[in-house]
């Protein structure tokens, strides 16, 4: 009996040590096989990848004057394994003052799920971003105090002028979208350009990080380089971009812009670069430096009640006004409906029937196209209008005239994107033979007579500013565009140039060029005796057009509007300008765009024109409804 109840003993335990063995293979198997947490922090503990950041590509202007540089920003980052500040002798409170953040920030930086690959108690996690460098230098001298904490050195935008932030954008942390979205370029906690020409060209311009390959002990701490180093990578620089802009245009452009709700774009017409892009009120692009203060800027920014964000030059949408009749003229010498010296008789207004249906101003007799351009005459470009939708009319409606006209607009660049390599560009709005078939669906069909507005640049017809400027700027061309663009190129840290990737092509607009003579002969007139007197610069001939855009606000003061391009022959600058709420053409916008052109062409403003420089920086109209 004995003997049987040792043997039986022996078997249970050779069961149990087998059984044993099994489950510490079948646990190896899943810590080395089968668990990808484990052979991660594994691997953590054994060596490490760190990252090194590149510089950010710099940004200039077309004559070579930086706009946005670097500055040196610092990470504050933890290794959970290496600085338990959990412990009783971990003195929070300290921290928390060098550092300037709460305990509660503090508890939850600390919060992170550590069952997730992406995580590792024995690698660095960012804690704290964009310390300033007072904090840097503060906490470098107690860091001994604080072990697993080590600082990261990075670039963050510094802005050697107050001007341009639409233009140029700014960039902020990479959002969570983004961290999936982005086949592991961006992590937790990298910058990435949110707006601007740091958007447009992100892939340029952040360069490539590059890799430290380190050996850590147990405890996670750096012991030495793997392979002294043969396996780690170098950052590489992103590329600088060189842009089309005329930094000391732009910036005299947005000092006569202070005060003023509205917009300014100027081209070369015979590139179609963009010489200056200003939306009004802009900010400091200094505001929005990564640091303490960026979330506090951002949000007053965001709920100022003038949208200091909105990009007026390509996002707002505007009647063109008396601009649009330059256009109206063209199509119809284009569609032989009228000759260049026909005159039209103006009574005040535009009667039809004896009836009074569209107003007009005093002046003189236009006895051919340049002078109905040069007195901006309503019953003129009406008259005109009509019958060019009505020669292709059909017994109800003039369906074939507005299509046909609405081909012209669409080669002149209205009604959709122009191609801007800039984000948010809108289209504006050229209403089709559709829409008017929907408004007038109860009627048993519609006339030319009803959509007189449009022969003026009223009505539903919607433009952006850029698209103005591009259209001063085919007439400067005598009957083409360049597709506008605002970069030259990207030079690398090597000096190596490369072309930006765009479409640029020559547009014509299907006007033949002979046409434009008359109506840019009428547009020269606008400055040396019509609407457009106070744009006069001795020596510069003008040629441009003003218009008084139709405010829908109840109450509110009409848009000032100029587009123009100079000199006549050979022109070297297009531009348009937009006011908000600024009256007349005549008032604003056109002194504004003679200004500018007066300073991009001879460098400065004569002596005898400073007074109205001063007048027009000093005029601020914000407050007008």
């Amino acid at each position: 009996m004995a003997t049987d109840y040792y043997k039986d003993r022996s078997v249970i335990i050779r069961w149990f040590m087998l059984l044993a063995g099994v489950v510490l293979i079948l646990q190896l198997l899943n810590l080395q096989v089968v668990n990808k947490e484990f052979q991660q922090a594994a691997s953590a503990a054994g060596s490490s990848v760190e990252l090194e950041y590149p510089s950010r590509g710099l940004l200039f202007d077309r004559n070579g004057k930086l706009m946005a540089g670097n500055r040196p920003v610092y990470d504050l980052l933890f290794t959970y394994n290496q600085s338990k500040p959990q412990a009783e002798n971990f003195d929070t409170t300290a921290f928390c003052q060098l550092l300037n953040i709460t305990k509660e920030y503090f508890i939850a930086a600390l919060d992170i799920n550590w069952r997730s690959p992406r995580h590792s108690k024995a690698k660095a996690e960012v804690f704290l971003t964009s310390i300033s460098q007072r904090q840097f230098s503060r906490f470098q001298e107690r860091m001994y105090q604080f072990p697993g904490f080590t600082l990261r050195e990075r670039n963050a935008r510094a802005y050697p002028h107050r001007h341009a932030a639409h233009l140029l954008g700014y960039i902020g942390e990479v959002g969570s979208k983004m961290l999936l979205d982005s086949s592991s370029i961006y992590r937790l906690g990298d910058y990435i350009g949110t707006s601007g020409l740091e958007a447009e060209y992100e892939y340029m311009l952040r360069g490539e990080k590059g890799l430290r390959r380190v050996e850590k002990d147990i405890f996670g701490r750096v012991i030495g380089s793997v392979a002294n180093g043969e396996q780690d990578k170098a950052p590489v620089a992103g590329y600088d971009l060189h842009s089309t802009i005329d930094l000391d245009l732009q910036i005299y452009a947005e000092e006569l812009m202070a005060g003023k709700i509205g917009s300014v774009v100027a081209l070369e017409p015979a590139t179609g670069e963009v010489l200056a892009m200003v939306s009004t009120p802009n900010y400091d692009p200094n505001l929005l430096n990564l640091g303490a203060n960026r979330g506090r800027n951002y949000a007053a920014l965001l709920n100022d009640s003038l949208q200091p964000f909105f990009n007026r030059s390509l996002q707002a949408t505007y009647p063109p006004g008396s601009l649009f009749k330059p256009i109206v003229a063209l199509v119809g010498l284009q569609e032989g409906v009228f000759t260049p010296d026909r005159g039209i008789t103006c009574r005040g207004a535009y009667f039809l029937g004896g009836t009074r249906l569209t107003g007009c101003h005093a002046h003189a007799h236009c006895g051919n196209v340049a002078a109905g351009i040069q007195h901006s005459c309503n019953t003129y470009f009406v008259t005109i209008f009509r019958e060019i939708l009505d020669k292709h009319s059909d017994e109800k409606t003039p369906r074939g005239g507005l299509d046909n006209f609405n081909s012209y607009l669409e080669r002149f660049g209205m009604g959709g994107k122009l191609g801007l390599d800039f984000p948010g560009e809108q289209r504006g709005n050229v209403p089709s033979v559709a829409f008017y078939d929907k408004v007038y669906a109860k009627e048993s069909g519609w006339k030319s007579v009803w959509l007189r507005s449009l022969g003026i640049g009223q009505g539903e017809l919607l433009t952006t500013n850029l698209q103005l400027a591009n259209m001063a700027a085919a007439f400067a061309n005598r009957g083409y565009f360049i597709t506008p663009h605002l970069t030259r190129g990207f030079v690398n840290e090597n000096d190596e140039v490369t072309p930006p990737p765009l479409d640029l092509h020559r547009r014509e607009t299907g006007i033949d060029q002979q046409h434009f003579g008359p109506v840019i002969d009428g547009m020269e007139l606008v400055v040396q005796a019509g609407t457009a007197r106070a744009a006069q610069v001795p020596g510069i001939s003008i040629c441009g057009k003003t218009g008084t855009a139709e405010n829908s606000q109840r109450g509110g003061q009409d848009h000032s509007i100029f587009f123009a391009f100079a000199p006549k022959e050979n022109p070297q600058i297009a531009l348009a300008v937009y006011i908000e709420n600024g009256g007349f053409g005549g008032t604003y916008a056109a002194p504004i765009s003679s200004l500018l052109i007066e300073h991009y062409l001879k460098g400065e403003i004569a002596t005898n024109r400073k007074w109205l420089e001063e007048r027009m920086k000093k005029a601020n109209l914000l407050g007008r409804p």
